[in-house]
């Protein structure tokens, strides 16, 4: 049976309630061997800090923080919007740390990328940008929901375990 997903802007006072739920998504998706900017292993201490800064940001109204909840309210899967940007880009953001956990792959990541799109018209934004990991899943997942690729930049990263691996950055006007 499959379990309904909700997908939700969390709210500035909110962000710190979320933190141990996302670091359980984070270290489960680098366990996975997602390239997410983090090496194995990925200590809690670490995805928490991780969180913990991005709360402030959420709280200043520079990032955007989407979550992706089970029936049972568990968090799992999370996006977010860069919406702090240069003086010169105000219309811009950047889509960051797609976040699936493994157990509940299904459909999530791309209820994820809509709802970051309605809330990306929702701050006026009309330009968004991202990277991935070259040749990943979620290269399709991008395709499928409108994103044009730019292009690729061979051994840009760390996969997890050490190894190189490139990165192709995508774009979407809204």
């Amino acid at each position: 049976m499959t379990q309904a997903i909700r997908v939700r802007r969390v709210a500035a006072h909110e962000a710190a309630q979320c933190i141990d739920d996302l670091a359980d998504v984070l270290i489960d998706c680098v366990d996975g061997g997602a390239s997410v900017s983090f090496m194995q292993p990925l200590t809690r201490e670490r995805a928490v800090a991780f969180w913990q800064m991005i709360a402030g940001d959420v709280e200043r109204g520079e990032r955007a923080l989407l979550i992706a909840e089970d029936s049972d309210g568990r968090i799992v899967g999370t996006v977010q919007l860069v919406l702090a940007q240069p003086d010169n880009q105000p219309h811009r953001a950047d889509v960051a740390k797609m976040l699936v956990h493994r157990a509940r792959r299904r459909g999530v990541a791309q209820q994820l990328m809509a709802a970051a799109d309605a809330v990306a018209r929702d701050e006026s934004k009309t330009v968004l940008v991202l990277d991935t990991v070259t040749g990943g899943d979620a290269e399709r997942l991008y395709a499928r929901a409108g994103w044009q690729r730019v292009g690729e930049v061979p051994k840009y990263a760390l996969m997890p375990d050490g190894s190189f691996c490139g990165t192709t950055f995508y774009y979407k006007h809204l």
